[in-house]
């Protein structure tokens, strides 16, 4: 982690914008050439990414009841440390669409957003096999009729046509809504494969649904 002298703007500008500064001639060039340019290049960039971290962190803090604003400022910061170390790595798929500042913006605002949403979690326990659909009060006895008839159809694809794990899965994404990131950690797994297990729940589930009736035929998608 960078030391706190470097660390860019102090706690007072936790809500602020990330402001923008003037590029160097050339940053990707910069954050590879050895000695103090490189140096000078990376203390900078840490301090603008720390900057759009915080102020995503901000724009979260709801999730994280109770929390301080020092807690707000080490997540921020750690934030910006992963998604820098990330940048770095990933200097060579720049294509200079839009100002390298920017581009940098969204490694630390997209790694503060999964670090709030972790934090948010920790305490969580994740039930993957517990699932029930939710009628609406404001529904007539006809609607509450065909929604229990739809409720049905699906409770009967989603133990017939799916494995257990596209199940665990579409239940934790899709009925309690658990991050795929906090998924990902919690199962060991990574993002892409969630992803890709869910894609094929769905589209099981929408031939099951077609198959019975509940979906017309001409409804997108199919079964993996």
């Amino acid at each position: 982690m960078m030391p706190a002298s470097q660390r860019g703007p102090g706690r007072a500008d936790l809500t602020a914008a990330p402001a923008p500064r003037a590029e160097p001639l050339d940053w990707p060039a910069a954050l590879v050439l050895p000695g103090t340019v490189q140096d000078e290049a990376v203390r900078r960039l840490h301090e603008l990414m720390v900057r759009a971290a915080r102020h995503q962190v901000w724009r979260m803090r709801d999730m994280l009841h109770g929390r301080g604003t020092d807690f707000f400022d080490d997540l921020a910061n750690g934030a910006a440390d992963e998604a820098l170390t990330v940048l770095l790595t990933k200097l060579d798929t720049f294509q200079g669409r839009s100002r390298f500042t920017t581009w940098a913006y969204k490694f630390a605002i997209l790694q503060a957003a999964t670090e709030v949403r972790r934090q948010a979690w920790a305490d969580r326990e994740v039930h993957l096999e517990d699932w029930e659909l939710s009628a609406d009060p404001a529904a007539s006895p006809e609607q509450e009729a065909e929604a229990a008839d739809l409720a049905a159809a699906v409770a009967v694809a989603m133990s017939t046509a799916l494995t257990p794990y596209q199940r665990e899965i579409a239940v934790a994404l899709v009925i309690d809504e658990v991050p795929i990131d906090v998924l990902a950690d919690r199962l060991g797994t990574t993002r892409g494969a969630l992803y890709k297990a869910l894609h094929q729940a769905r589209g099981r589930l929408r031939a099951s649904l077609r198959a019975s009736g509940h979906l017309p035929d001409d409804v997108a998608g199919g079964a993996r």
